[in-house]
């Protein structure tokens, strides 16, 4: 009889944990897709673009990963302006 009553009462404590890990592995995941300032395979250097400078490179709603799977640079730290941008030496050619 033990056995089959700490079956039941074990089952919520592991739902309990798999919901906690689960909650924690969510909030882990947008934390670091939120990040600003991230310029994968680009020097921050080549991101250092002025905001009123910054020449669009993505759109709407576009993730970090998205933005530089495009080659392009992401910063969500100023409000107002394109978030993912082309990098200085794209942004100043005039071809």
């Amino acid at each position: 009889m033990f056995s089959e009553q700490s079956g039941p009462q074990s089952q919520p404590v592991t739902m309990e944990a798999r919901t906690f890990w689960l909650l924690l592995v969510v909030v882990l995941a947008l934390g670091s897709s939120s990040s600003t300032g991230q310029y994968v395979g680009l020097s921050a250097n080549q991101c250092a673009v002025p905001a009123k400078d910054r020449v669009d490179c993505g759109y709407p709603e576009v993730t970090p990963e998205q933005c530089n799977n495009r080659g392009c640079c992401f910063d969500s730290s100023i409000h107002g302006v394109p978030w993912c941008f082309k990098p200085l030496q794209e942004a100043e050619c005039t071809f």
